[in-house]
Parts: structure tokens; C-alpha cells; sequence
């Protein structure tokens, strides 16, 4: 649909994504790196998804909660990644207004999920550094599905207002996105209403997902050290270290880059509005890519079985040849 006045109301059939402004020229080359990136998120996630599922060792309530993280980071770049590329590639901006809100609806809802997830995997962390004796106890099969079940509720019930917010509005500047996905302030700073609810529950749902689960995360930690330093031997502590590295590697990813979002959206004017844009964009491909490669690396069982995936493919590879 055309763009209209700013003074008629309209109600858009189509938005259209323009890319990063001022960088149009660029968006072929950029493209490489993000596809490239997108490979290794579908190619590490898919592969630690396999390993947790088809090793046996692996099926305890640390693994799940990473294959629940990797289905979370796979979700998220997909319903994003694939759109950018087309953007970028073919000039493909045209996105008709209910595939904008179902793709903001799923960014948000993934992105709520990955932030429960993580304090999941810090309350995990907690009861088997904190109380080891009582950690199949308590960390059921059944508790973790109920876990799993409140994490997408939860996530469910904070953006579906989101969606009426974004469709009682009037339009009546553009149907331009100067944006390379579907975002839900891109798209209500283009309406002619008052936008104040839309800000303010954004603001509230901050507040009480994120910055709650950021809350209890630190919580959390704060514990599990002074448990730590309590252990007798340095080798007991070493080795109850490495065991949280590696959530505390994803943690900081993932909550240092949101706070900047949350803060440079409301507060920092100066930055250009295509560094904001790009940086988005590499939130949504970075993550994803890297939570595997540090879960991989990192955990002692993850890497061994991912050898053993390794060597097999290489044995059926040379009797194949």
C-alpha cells in the first residue's frame, strides 16, 4: 500500500523494510558475513540439538535446559535472519502487516523465553552447587516440564497485548520500516496516535520479565559463590567454576547488549540510528551463533560426544571414498 498523508488515516496491507539507512550501497557485501553467520547458527544448534537428544548421559536437567536455549536461539534467528538477507540481497522489503506482526510477535516471544531460560539454567546451577544431595530431587523430569511450560506461557501471555497495542493504532505518515525486521516500537513510532501505552508497557514488561530475570540471576550467583568459596579444596572450587563458566559466557551476552538496546533506545540520541540498527541486527545473529560454540568448548560432555559425532563422520566419509 502507498504511503499516505500525514493527514489521512490509514490502515497499511504492506509495510516495507528498508535495510539499514544510509548504508544501501553496502547492503550486498553485509550480507555475506550475516548468511555465513546464519549457516553456523543452523549447523551448531541443530548439532548440539542431535547430541543432547541421542546421547543418553546427556539427558539431565543442565542439557535440556540447553537444548531449550538452542531451540530459543534457533527460533529467533530464523523468524529474522532469512527476512534481512532478502532485504539486503534482492531488495524482497515488502512484508504484508500480519507477517510483521507474527514476525514481532515470535522475536519477542523468543527473545522473553531466552532471558527465563537463563535464570532456568542459574536456578540449576544454584541446586546442584548449593544442594547437590537434593539435586534429582528436586529437578524432576516432571518439574522441568513444568519449568518449560511456564518459560512459553510466560512469554505468550507478555507479547500477545503487544499485538492489539500495534493494531488499534492509526497510521498516517508511511508504510516505510526504516528497519531490517519487524520491531514493536519501529512500528508504532509510525502511527499518528498517542503512542504512550505502547512505550509504557514496554517499559513495564522490561522491568518485570527481563529485569526481573536478570534479578534472580544475580541472586542466584551471588549464592552459588559464597558456596564456592566455602569448599575446602581448590580443586573442588576449580572445578565447580567451570561448571557455571559457560552459562556465565551466555548470561553476559545476552543481558549486556539488552541493556544497551533498552538504555540507547530511550536515552541515546546521539548514536546514529543505523549503528543502532546494525547492532540489532548482529544481536540477532552473534548470540545464536556463539551459545553453541561455548557450550560446545566448554562442557567436558558436550565436547567429548561431539568428538566421538566427529570421528564416526570421518570413518564413514573414508569407506564411502
Amino acid at each position: 500500500m502507498m504511503s499516505a498523508d500525514n493527514h489521512t488515516d490509514f490502515y497499511p496491507v504492506t509495510y516495507i523494510l528498508t535495510g539499514i539507512p544510509g548504508t544501501e550501497v553496502s547492503h550486498f557485501w553485509m550480507a555475506i558475513p550475516f548468511c555465513l553467520m546464519y549457516v553456523v547458527t543452523l549447523f551448531g544448534n541443530f548439532l548440539l540439538l542431535f547430541i543432547i537428544l541421542t546421547e543418553q548421559s546427556l539427558h539431565e536437567p543442565m542439557y535440556v535446559f540447553v537444548s531449550m536455549l538452542a531451540t530459543a536461539d534457533l527460533l529467533l534467528s530464523t523468524t529474522t535472519v532469512p527476512k534481512i538477507l532478502a532485504v539486503f540481497w534482492f531488495r524482497a522489503g515488502e512484508i504484508s502487516f500480519a507477517a510483521c506482526l507474527t514476525q514481532m510477535f515470535f522475536i519477542h516471544v523468543s527473545f522473553l523465553a531466552e532471558s527465563a531460560i537463563l535464570l532456568a539454567m542459574a536456578f540449576d546451577r544454584y541446586v546442584a552447587i548449593c544442594d547437590p544431595l537434593r539435586y534429582t530431587i528436586i529437578l524432576t523430569k516432571s518439574v522441568i516440564g513444568k519449568m518449560g511450560l511456564a518459560i512459553v506461557t510466560r512469554s505468550f501471555c507478555f507479547i500477545f497485548p503487544i499485538i492489539f497495542l500495534v493494531k488499534r493504532l492509526k497510521f498516517c505518515r508511511t508504510n516505510l520500516l526504516p528497519h531490517t525486521y519487524c520491531e514493536h516500537m519501529v512500528i508504532a513510532r509510525l502511527a499518528c496516535d498517542d503512542i504512550t501505552v505502547s512505550i509504557w508497557y514496554g517499559i513495564a514488561m522490561a522491568i518485570l520479565a527481563i529485569g526481573m530475570d536478570a534479578v534472580l540471576i544475580v541472586l542466584s550467583y551471588g549464592l552459588i559463590l559464597r558456596a564456592i568459596f566455602l569448599l575446602p579444596s581448590k580443586d573442588a572450587r576449580l572445578k565447580a567454576l567451570r561448571t557455571c563458566s559457560s552459562h556465565l559466557c551466555v548470561i553476559l551476552m545476552f543481558y549486556i547488549p539488552s541493556i544497551f538496546f533498552y538504555f540507547a533506545h530511550r536515552f541515546g540520541h546521539v548514536i546514529p540510528g543505523y549503528i543502532l540498527i546494525l547492532l540489532a541486527n548482529l544481536y540477532v545473529l552473534i548470540p545464536p551463533m556463539l551459545n553453541p560454540i561455548i557450550y560446545g568448548v566448554t562442557t567436558k560432555e558436550i565436547l567429548k560426544r561431539l568428538i566421538c559425532v566427529f570421528h564416526r563422520w570421518c570413518r564413514r566419509s573414508s569407506l564411502l571414498s
